[in-house]
């Protein structure tokens, strides 16, 4: 153990990243700006290249961080998982999905552990920070390590420390974000806590065992999931009783205390609301446990795309139009403003429903030039333009990118419907969810 905190402490340690995505990848950019040599794995030989050639495609790393640590040699991207064998400390980032039948999908995880099994070293530190339910690292990733021989706090060291990522938060970044580590002994606890002290500059909480850092993720998560699950409840009666949501919500914050505003919109979309608090309403039934809540709030979330479509319906039947052949314009399919992710995003429901409504669909983003839809095909965004905005029949307000210009939106489209609150105009061509 203390061979290994000496090599973290003077930087000799080679550090393992798996999984070069929006949490690997930023990861592996502070390891190496730390001066660890930092080894990107990953098995799409796509991201490998472009890291090996100092390309940036995750919007929350600054280009000339990854380029660089690329050009210093300390961050090199890779698809062969032999190197493995030169880590010391080794991070899982990898992806953490749900199945058609909205079960865990581990197999990412598992398959990483199996490569580090197979070519690790004693005396190592492996971290998990992909999410995922209560147990799994003590469940799946241990056992696969152990292999029946080594003995984890002693031969190798092993925790579960859960990624915190706001994609377009300009103050918390990865190198700043407080960071939760639960080992599975103390010895393991105190390696990780180390460890991530030498790169990351957010501070360290140690909890008593990875099964308490991965309810802790989850947590956060289900936080934000019943209460944009609360608020869009309410946006739905407010609209039957013609109450504007968003004058509520500004009436509500003005109280000092017991009071957390959250807002309403189309949908929830990334890979962490939508998907992680289904990780605990599945591990619950193994302990005869209903998370009613949580599974609630997660229904009234799932049918805001489907609401949207209805009332886009009603907009244009008020002027006498229906969904087939009608021209929307559909501004943002990114999940949230000023990001180019839309992973999940509401965005790809309602566009996939309306298309088979009939509507002729153009979607704006000025972050994201092509996206994949539902159907699997490739669509294009295209650029904003007066002759756009008034030719359209209806122009939805999906994600309120600051690069948007709100008065010209305004004095060119026929009608408006603002899913985000975004125009904030009280012109009656404007209708707000």
């Amino acid at each position: 153990m203390q061979v290994l905190m000496n090599k973290i402490k003077d930087k000799s340690a080679v550090v393992g990243v798996i999984g070069l995505g929006y949490v690997g990848l930023p990861l592996a950019v502070e390891s190496a700006k730390s001066n660890f040599k930092t080894l990107g794995f990953d098995i799409q030989d796509e991201k490998v290249r472009m890291v090996n050639n100092g390309q940036n495609y995750i919007g929350d790393i600054v280009g000339d961080d990854l380029s660089l640590v690329v050009k210093n040699k300390k961050l090199i991207g890779t698809s062969d998982y032999s190197l493995i064998r030169e880590c010391d400390v080794i991070v899982i980032c990898v992806p953490t999905p749900l199945d058609k039948y909205m079960q865990p999908d581990n197999r990412y995880i598992i398959n990483s552990t199996k490569e580090i099994a197979k070519y690790r070293k004693n005396n190592i530190l492996v971290l998990l920070e992909s999410t995922t339910y209560p147990g799994a690292t003590e469940e799946i990733v241990k056992p696969i390590l152990q292999n029946g021989q080594s003995e984890v706090g002693k031969d190798f060291f092993l925790a579960f420390s859960p990624e915190r990522i706001d994609p377009g938060n300009s103050t918390y970044k990865t190198k700043n974000t407080p960071k939760i580590v639960g080992g599975v002994t103390d010895n393991c606890n105190e390696v990780a806590t180390l460890f991530y002290n030498q790169i990351l500059s957010g501070g360290v909480h140690k909890v008593s065992s990875p099964r308490v850092a991965e309810m802790e993720k989850l947590l956060e998560n289900i936080f934000r999931l019943v209460n944009i699950g609360l608020v869009n409840e309410m946006a739905l009666l407010c609209d039957r009783m013609d109450i504007n949501i968003w004058e509520v919500v500004e009436a509500a914050k003005t109280k000092p205390y017991g009071f957390m505003p959250f807002y309403p919109g189309p949908g929830l979309g990334g890979h962490c609301i939508p998907i992680d608090p289904y990780y605990l309403s599945w591990k619950a039934k193994e302990f005869h446990f209903n998370t009613a809540l949580i599974e609630t709030a997660g229904n009234i979330n799932q049918k805001m795309p489907e609401y949207v479509v209805d009332k886009i319906g009603i907009i244009l039947n008020s002027v006498g139009k229906c969904y087939k052949d009608s021209k929307i314009v559909i501004l943002g399919v990114a999940y949230k403003k000023d990001i180019d992710d839309y992973r999940e995003s509401p965005t790809l429901r309602i566009f996939d429903m309306l298309v088979k409504f009939g509507a002729d669909i153009v979607v704006v983003d000025p972050h994201i030039e092509e996206f994949k839809a539902k159907d699997g095909s490739r669509q294009k965004t295209t650029s904003l333009s007066q002759e756009l905005l008034s030719n359209a029949d209806l122009v939805l307000v999906a994600t309120d990118h600051s690069k948007f210009d709100k008065e010209f939106i305004l004095s060119n489209s026929k009608l408006i419907y603002d899913t985000r609150n975004f125009i904030k105009s009280d012109d009656k061509k404007v209708i707000r969810l």
